[in-house]
């Protein structure tokens, strides 16, 4: 017989198998004899009160033997010679469109303009270490997209748009721990994530399908404003009726090639600031309430929204015992983001603190569809010549930050290109400026520590989603005015994340799939 409970224990109970089955066989006056096994299937930390506790529901076997659910992937059909989709992109949403192709029995060729995970790492060295920007392979293009190295979060807000765990667990199947089927909020690591990419896309060519890599779009072919195929820049040409385009938020040719072919996109508000970070001692203090973590905690995480004069000010993509990494796609810009390894055991926890940014904000640069995106653009070059023209992020120690002030010293910092003391103020627009400022003075209220000139600001957070949307169908997700493209993803503007850019490339597939017949 099995029954399900849900109930609060503390950190060091939740963390100690035996003493959960002791605590359920207490709580519910179940003889602990005939408690063969306890299965957690969701846990979550509440530490809104100085008493930590930690959430569980759990399966309980009694006088049954328990065997463990063996995840796998679908039966994959080998779709060498059926009818072919093209999918640009091979991040989280190229990647799971591509799978569901092959599930549902049709061809997907999946064009990277990077490189394969291993020799994408040697060119994340060079950014760190020499400074140097390959446009094709970086920390957002390359096997994976920016998801490899994204941090492996996998929470979402976006339930109502699919099945979220199909995606995670698919994700296991390929290798990531199940504990992401459990936490509340799950997380890989980017340390692991490659592997896992590595596996995917193996699977896809082993049943047919096609990944090329350094395979960068230059054009699409159209005729009576149908899908022919596209155009790379060695001149190839890769012909097939559906299109899915799954570039990420930060494939600027690929929104210029769309606007010059006059295929219809419009600008997005989006939002835009700096990574903020802190000693990861010091958040744990802050938000569990004690002088040290335990060993029973994981490292905290923080989240946190304000409004300062009607402008939304929140941290967007915290990395709890993380990094600050170079993500800059062209050479002449600055933009940072953060991601964690699977322990979550560096020194410092990093977040991007972010302000809303409105249409009126961007109309400076007129009503052209790629106004938002020539915005963001030039807020990254300031950044780039503020530090010395180098991947050298711009920075300032917190409290120096909204008090308007250079720093006389930096403290050290993950972001190995390194940093320099400059005052934002140069960097980033007034409105977006003033409102960190006075928005960083609200987070001290709220979390009793944060204003700390412990804390240092990078510059710039820019890429937290796609500056441009490419309008589809609700009901069929095609292009309105393109027969055959499947605008899918970040980039187009329908996902923000790992699972919810997963779920939206299935969704294209399933799409393309059916008006295929």
């Amino acid at each position: 017989m099995q029954q399900e409970f849900s109930f609060q224990v503390s950190p060091e109970t939740a963390g100690n198998p035996e003493a959960v089955k002791h605590f359920v066989s207490r709580q519910y006056g179940l003889p602990i004899y005939e408690i063969t096994h306890v299965e957690i299937l969701k846990r979550s930390i509440d530490a809104r009160q100085r008493n930590i506790k930690v959430n569980l529901k759990v399966q309980v076997y009694l006088q049954e033997d328990f065997e463990e659910k063996k995840i796998t992937t679908p039966e994959y059909k080998n779709v060498s010679n059926a009818e072919e989709i093209i999918i640009v992109g091979a991040g989280p949403a190229g990647l799971f469109a591509a799978l569901r192709c092959i599930e549902l029995g049709k061809k997907p060729i999946v064009l990277e303009r990077g490189k394969d995970v291993r020799a994408r790492r040697r060119d994340l060295k060079k950014l760190n270490i020499e400074h140097v920007v390959n446009e094709d392979s970086n920390y957002c293009f390359g096997e994976g997209g920016a998801g490899t190295y994204s941090d492996g979060k996998l929470y979402t807000r976006s339930k109502k748009r699919g099945d979220v765990n199909r995606i995670l667990e698919l994700l296991v199947a390929f290798g990531a721990t199940n504990q992401i089927l459990v936490e509340a909020h799950p997380h890989i690591g980017t340390n692991k994530l490659p592997a896992i990419i590595q596996d995917i896309t193996k699977t896809i060519i082993d049943h047919g399908g096609e990944v090329l890599f350094n395979s960068r779009v230059t054009d699409i072919l159209l005729q009576s404003e149908e899908i022919e195929g596209v155009v790379l820049m060695d001149g190839r040409k890769i012909v097939a009726k559906k299109l899915i385009l799954a570039t990420g938020h930060s494939a600027r040719d690929i929104f210029t090639l769309l606007y010059n072919k006059k295929i219809f996109i419009e600008a997005k508000p989006f939002a835009l600031g700096v990574r903020v970070e802190h000693p990861q001692a010091l958040i744990d203090q802050i938000q569990y309430h004690t002088a040290k973590r335990g060993e029973f905690l994981p490292p905290s995480s923080y989240s946190i929204v304000k409004q300062v004069k009607g402008r939304g000010v929140y941290s967007f993509c915290m990395c709890p015992g993380g990094i600050i990494a170079p993500c800059a796609t062209s050479p002449g810009e600055i933009v940072t983001n953060g991601w964690s390894p699977s322990k979550r055991d560096q020194a410092t926890a990093n977040s991007g603190i972010v302000v809303e940014i409105k249409p009126s904000d961007f109309a400076i640069f007129g009503d052209s569809p790629l106004a938002a995106l020539k915005f963001q653009q030039e807020v990254e070059k300031k950044a780039w010549i503020a530090g010395g023209k180098t991947q050298t992020a711009p920075a300032q120690r917190l409290v120096d930050f909204s008090s308007g002030r250079i720093s006389s010293s930096l403290p050290e910092t993950s972001y190995k290109p390194g940093i320099a003391s400059v005052e934002l103020g140069e960097v980033l627009p007034g409105f977006v400026y003033e409102s960190l400022q006075k928005g960083f003075i609200e987070f001290g209220k709220s979390m009793k520590g944060y204003f700390t000139n412990e804390a240092v600001v990078h510059a710039t957070e820019s890429r937290t989603s796609s500056p441009v949307r490419i309008p589809r169908d609700r009901e069929t997700l095609e292009h309105f005015q393109i027969k055959g493209l499947y605008p899918c993803g970040e980039g187009a503007g329908y996902a923000g994340g790992i699972v919810s850019a997963a779920i939206d490339g299935e969704k294209c597939a399933e799409k393309a799939v059916l008006a295929m017949g």
